[in-house]
């Protein structure tokens, strides 16, 4: 990862109330503060977002939202709109989450609906919002990634190729360059299973060929991809030592702010300031 700084981004999804939010952030900020080379940012509720930022305020751990609407203003009951999140203190927000996508590698227990038709997310509106993001000043993290069926189907290269390029799509190369694009294999995200560390590293290094013939060499150099899946204290090392690897995007490990910091410990250039 010559001259790309790691990203540990944790997901909070649907935990934590703004109380929480606050003691976590407190507890975990002294856990890395010795920690150099490595870019942290914690992604709680829209309704934690506030209280996050305040106790992370003079940190370097920067705060992300977990989604956004493409708009700036209008009837859009229950969106939120990228310069709000910028204006409540906000680097990032991910886009694209295979849990907006509908893209389940493993449904919650019970689950009768269809999620596709409750976050109908898709390779057009992930790029919409992409570029909303971007104009209000954001780097999105940009998640994609390949079911089960369609690893088993030998279409993961294809499919993971084609989500990449649709996000690009009609982004200039510099816009490339500031963003973060999140491989999360759908099949190893909240199940137990992690995709192997080299077979991560291999479609990563897919991504990022597939940016330098659409973007040229300098944007794929510089451009971003973490893992994510299922990613723990015990594999992390593991993942972020890989050449195309940087950094990771952490969902139920990063609940713990012992096990968040360990994860940012494992990353190349975590191990401490000296």
């Amino acid at each position: 990862m010559p001259g790309r700084t790691p990203l540990i981004a944790g997901n909070w999804k649907l935990f934590k109330t703004g109380q929480e939010a606050s003691r976590f952030a407190a507890d975990f900020v002294p856990l890395i503060e010795d920690l150099a080379g490595v870019e942290v940012a914690l992604c709680p509720p829209f309704t934690a977002l506030a209280a996050t930022a305040e106790t992370l305020r003079g940190s370097a751990v920067a705060l992300g939202a977990q989604d956004c609407f493409w708009e700036e203003e209008g009837a859009y009951t229950g969106e939120v709109a990228p310069h709000m999140l910028a204006e409540a203190g906000c680097t990032y927000v991910i886009i694209g989450h295979s849990e907006r996508r509908g893209r389940f590698g493993k449904e919650p227990a019970g689950w009768t609906h269809d999620l596709r038709a409750l976050f109908a997310d898709n390779d057009a509106t992930v790029n919409r919002k992409a570029k909303a993001a971007l104009a209000a000043g954001l780097a999105p993290i940009i998640c994609i990634g390949e079911t089960l069926s369609e690893r088993d189907a030998g279409d993961a290269d294809a499919v993971v190729r084609m989500q990449a390029l649709r996000a690009l799509e009609g982004l200039t190369s510099k816009q490339v360059e500031a963003l973060v694009i999140a491989y999360e294999p759908v099949w190893a995200i909240g199940t137990g299973r992690t995709c192997d560390a080299g077979e991560a590293n291999r479609v990563i290094k897919l991504i990022r060929d597939a940016a330098r013939e659409s973007f040229g060499p300098e944007a794929a150099a510089a451009l971003r991809i973490q893992y994510g899946g299922s990613v723990k204290p015990d594999n992390a090392a593991d993942i972020l030592c890989q050449a195309e690897i940087d950094g990771a995007l952490v969902g139920g490990a990063s609940l713990k702010p012992a096990d968040l910091a360990a994860i940012v410990a494992a990353a190349p250039g975590g191990r401490g300031s000296g």
